[in-house]
This record gives C-alpha cells, structure tokens and sequence, in this order.
C-alpha cells in the first residue's frame, strides 16, 4: 500500500501557505494532491485568480507525477533541451514553472503542494512553507 498525505495534513499545509499569503498581501490558490497527484484539498483565498486553481492544481500534479520541484523543470523544457514540450503531455497538465513541490515522508512521495496567485517567486516562497509545516506536522 502506497503512503499517502492524510486531509489533516493537508489542511496544516494550506493553513501555513495562507498565512504566508497573507503576510506578502497576496490572495492564492493553495492545492494539496496524494502521491498520484490527486486532489486532497483545495483552497481559495478571497481575492484570488481564478485561473489559479487549475494552476496551483497542475503544478501539485507535476511535482507528484514527477517527484520534483516545477521550478527544476524550467530549463530542461526549453527549445533544444531534452524535455522540450512537456507542458503539452499529460493533457496539458503539466508546469514547467516554480510553485509546485512533492511532499515525501521516508524518502517517499506521500503528496505535493501546488500555489499560484502571484509572481513565480511568490508562489515558491509560499510553497516553501507548505512543504516545512508538513514537515514539521509529520514529524
């Protein structure tokens, strides 16, 4: 049986991703995905882009699909590098830009946070905290 991140985890995630969000002045879409990429929880912060669901939504997708960060997938993805086109596999859902990371426990991909809403800096930064408090709460 494959780990996978509990609701109660996800919800710690989201909650320290939108008080970073509020502390930079920046609605976001915070997403949690299971290791397959699935949706865990979802949310919306007052304010937020629209198309940022489906944004924050793909880059946790990414980051479980692929077991890395969306920001490392930026120059692979370029023309003539090796993973030219990428953004157009998976039915489009995959993100070669920065704000989605893997949640692992053990070494193993348990679950992936995905932010979108501000400048792709903003959204890692924010991220970035997601991926400590879980683990600090899984710890």
């Amino acid at each position: 049986m494959v780990e996978s991140i509990s609701l109660e985890t996800a919800k710690a995630v989201i909650d320290a991703c939108e008080r970073q969000a509020n502390k930079i002045e920046n609605p976001m879409v915070i997403t949690v995905t299971n290791s397959e990429g699935n949706l865990v929880a979802q949310h919306r912060m007052d304010g937020a882009w629209l198309a940022s669901v489906d944004i924050s939504r793909n880059k946790a997708y990414t980051a479980a699909a692929l077991d890395m960060p969306t920001d490392k997938l930026t120059e692979p993805s370029q023309p003539g590098n090796s993973l030219y086109g990428l953004q157009n596999t998976n039915n489009g859902r995959m993100v070669i830009f920065g704000g989605g990371y893997p949640l692992k426990a053990n070494g193993t991909v348990v679950g992936a946070v995905g932010v979108s809403g501000g400048e792709v800096e903003e959204d890692m930064a924010v991220a970035e905290v997601g991926v400590e408090a879980f683990e600090d709460f899984s710890s």
